[in-house]
Parts: structure tokens; C-alpha cells; sequence
């Protein structure tokens, strides 16, 4: 592979190297550190990455193997497309960076994005407003932070990204399948554990020349 370094995301630091299939065909995603952050990296043959279905899957994958990782790690994601020329322009960002992906990773700790998405029947005319009040009901305590995300069909009666503890992973299972079964009239869609994109805001586009 080339010598260009594709970033996933940032952890606090440790040694983390595991076997993958990530973008643009890596085949391994280990760690570069800077202080006491560490960048999770592949080594790629372009700064600029081509934007494809396999390559997103790749970066969101990736990142899922490292919530899981020797019992699970808090990650602070990347925005896709995050490549950097060399080992150099990476610690830079991450030194110039350091207090946003700080303050970030304590907010996320031992938490993960969960997803719902919840659509009625292509025929039905459902209480939109209704099924939001239920989801705000059976799922508001055990979340620490929400982001409703574009309901871009009239279909789609919800669309909202979960911030969530480890801890209370078992308890949303189980609220995800009683909504289901009191609900049977919709179609639920669970998806996760992600890591927090909906949840850190660290704008780093302009440096990685």
C-alpha cells in the first residue's frame, strides 16, 4: 500500500492493530499516536479517496471493529475521506486538534450511536405525531443525547440517532422490541452500534496538507 495514512477516527491513546478490509482495500488499521490521543489509520495510496457504497461501508465497519475491540473502545469518528499525506501531517492535525477530540472523547465515553428508523405501510396514514410521542416515551430515559435526522419520505415517522451508554445497550434492545410488538402495524428499523457521528462536530478539512 501507499504511504498516505486514511484516518477512521481518534481514541485515547493506546497500541490498537487488527486485520480489516478498509478503504481502498487495506487490509490492516493500526494506531498512530500523538500525546495522549491516538488516530486510527490505514495505509492508502491517495489523499484524496474515491467516494463509493464499498469504501463508506469500509470507514463505517472499520470503525465498528474498534467499538468492539478488546471489549469495546470509545471512538471519536472521522468524516469520511479524512487522508493525510504522511505520518507528520497527521500528528500535526491531532496536535492542533487536541482539545476539540479531548473534549470530545469525554463526552462520548463508553457510550455508541444506536439508529431508529420507524415507516408505515406504503398505504397506511399513520399518526405521525403519535409514534414520535411513543419513541419519546419508551426510549427518552434511556438515552443521554437524541438527533432527529431528515424524515425525507412521508413514509418515515422517525428517524433519530441514539446516543447511549454501554451499560444501557440491553435495556434499548429490549424498549426496541416491546415497541415492535406494540407497534406491529410499522416497520422498525434498528440499526448499531455506530460509533457517535451524530454526536461530535470537529471540522478538520482544511489540514491535512
Amino acid at each position: 500500500m501507499g504511504s498516505a495514512l486514511y484516518a477512521y477516527g481518534v481514541l485515547e491513546q493506546e497500541d490498537v492493530e487488527f486485520e480489516t478490509d478498509g478503504i481502498d482495500g487495506a487490509e490492516r488499521a493500526y494506531t498512530v499516536d500523538y500525546r495522549t490521543l491516538s488516530a486510527l489509520v490505514s495505509e492508502i495510496d491517495t489523499v484524496e479517496p474515491g467516494m463509493s457504497d464499498e469504501n463508506a461501508r469500509a470507514h463505517s465497519e472499520v470503525l465498528k471493529q474498534l467499538l468492539r475491540y478488546d471489549g469495546g473502545r470509545t471512538v471519536v469518528p472521522m468524516q469520511y475521506g479524512m487522508a493525510f499525506k504522511n505520518e507528520r501531517t497527521l500528528k500535526r492535525v491531532l496536535r492542533e486538534s487536541r482539545p476539540a477530540f479531548r473534549r470530545a472523547l469525554r463526552e462520548v465515553e463508553g457510550k455508541v450511536e444506536l439508529g431508529l428508523k420507524v415507516l408505515s405501510e406504503a398505504d397506511a396514514t399513520g399518526d405521525g405525531d403519535a409514534v414520535r410521542a411513543a419513541v419519546d416515551e419508551r426510549f427518552g430515559e434511556l438515552a443521554v443525547g437524541v438527533s432527529e435526522d431528515d424524515r425525507f419520505s412521508d413514509r418515515l415517522l422517525v428517524n433519530r440517532s441514539f446516543l447511549v451508554d454501554r451499560d444501557d445497550r440491553d435495556a434499548f434492545d429490549d424498549a426496541v422490541g416491546e415497541f415492535e410488538d406494540d407497534h406491529g402495524e410499522l416497520t422498525v428499523q434498528y440499526t448499531g452500534p455506530w460509533a457517535p457521528y451524530h454526536f461530535v462536530d470537529i471540522d478538520i478539512g482544511a489540514r491535512r496538507a
